[in-house]
């Protein structure tokens, strides 16, 4: 518990904290990466060269200060980053070293305003947040142990099929290679997948989204060729190493599942619901609906999937499927370019949302680019869809829409 003297010092502290958030994460780092290499391994250097991680950093930093003194606020977002963290494999260990760095970082960019009275509030304040993670996370980690196949750290699983879903998208079908079953996992969560690229010193896990309805004898997951520039960033070294180099037979090694962007079929409140997909963003957001609607025939499904080429649309036999599978479920495209006779023609309008969302209250579960989303909520909202009924999940570090 945090006394009241440092809930009012990182009160006070905050508006200027918030001002050079970005230059603290900016700092921070390239501080830690120096001085604890180690912690590379649990780093997408993609997301460090795009921003987006010292992006998310500080609208977390920014979020706990302001919240200081009403962490229940922070309950969503502190439950979404132990997921992220137990999919990695963080331990409690590490967080000191990233306490000390980004203390360190606070330090070296405000200089003097530092006082040792503010150094001492902060460090108490993290040290409570760290508290608060680590709990969950032991939490997290022991439901994954507590069910039969559950594990946690790395299981070795088998490439069983591979699949070219659309252009530059491909399937992998995992199984255990002990034959052992799986855990109980909820549509929407995704896994971490390791390998070790050649010529890589490391290679961080890349998650993935379970792309198929749940099953306790494998995991299906569904890897877009990114592009793969050394030169400006380093971006696509895993998903270009799955597609070029990971065949049927081969192994790789998987964290359990995790993930809060989930829908729980059992739990289903009877409102309708809706899918937005967004190119492979369709990944966690298909085994949603496939699973809400094998479990309530009768639910109320709109399916909304927008791509920029016919050939690039992946899981189009299993979207029609779907469309058959229960009394009331529509599957709605757009096309980009307008390749496909069969589909509307450019991207998501409020016109053609109109005409595809259901009469009645509904919840929306969306995923796709962070500009989609940006995009298609704002739509939703201009068409008078609460912000509360509208959830997502960005791939990568969390960025609002």
């Amino acid at each position: 518990m945090l006394t009241q003297k440092t809930v009012d010092i990182v009160k006070a502290v905050t508006p200027v904290v918030a001002e050079n958030a970005e230059t603290i994460t900016g700092n921070f780092y390239p501080r830690m990466f120096a001085g604890n290499p180690e912690v590379l391994a649990y780093f997408n250097q993609a997301h460090q060269f795009e921003g987006a991680q010292p992006q998310a950093l500080a609208n977390a930093v920014c979020a706990y200060f302001a919240n200081i003194d009403n962490l229940g606020a922070l309950g969503p977002a502190v439950d979404l980053i132990a997921h992220k963290h137990c999919s990695l494999g963080i331990q409690p260990e590490q967080y000191p070293i990233v306490g000390k760095h980004l203390l360190d970082a606070i330090a070296e960019v405000l200089g003097d305003a530092v006082t040792p009275e503010i150094a001492a509030a902060v460090t108490e304040a993290y040290g409570n947040l760290a508290d608060v993670c680590i709990g969950r996370e032991a939490q997290l980690y022991q439901e994954q142990l507590d069910q039969p196949g559950g594990w946690t750290g790395h299981r070795t699983f088998t490439v069983s099929a591979k699949t070219q879903e659309a252009d530059g998208i491909a399937s992998f079908v995992l199984t255990p290679a002990d034959g052992g079953p799986l855990p109980k996992h909820l549509p929407g969560q995704y896994i971490a997948v390791n390998v070790d690229v050649p010529g890589e010193a490391v290679t961080p896990p890349r998650n993935y989204s379970i792309s198929d309805v749940p099953s306790d004898r494998s995991y299906r997951i569904s890897v877009k060729r990114e592009p793969c520039l050394h030169a400006s960033g380093p971006e696509g070294v895993v998903s270009n190493y799955l597609h070029d180099e990971i065949a049927v037979g081969q192994q790789v090694r998987l964290a359990a599942p995790y993930g809060v962007f989930t829908l729980d079929p059992s739990s289903h409140n009877g409102r309708p619901a809706v899918f937005i997909a967004g190119g492979i963003g369709v990944t966690p957001v298909l085994p949603m609906a496939k699973a809400l609607v094998a479990a309530h025939p009768d639910a109320t499904v709109r399916f909304i999937q927008a791509v920029r080429t016919a050939d690039a649309r992946p899981f189009a036999a299993e979207l029609n499927a779907l469309a058959q599978s229960g009394s009331d479920v529509a599957v709605h495209c757009a096309v980009e370019d307008g390749s496909d006779p069969a589909a509307a023609v450019g991207r998501i309008t409020p016109e053609l949302l109109r005409g595809w969302l259901p009469d009645s209250d509904f919840d929306v579960y969306m995923c796709g680019p962070h500009v989609f989303m940006s995009a298609v909520h704002a739509q939703l909202v201009e068409l008078g869809v609460p912000h509360s009924a509208i959830n997502y999940e960005s791939f990568g570090p969390l960025q609002p829409v």
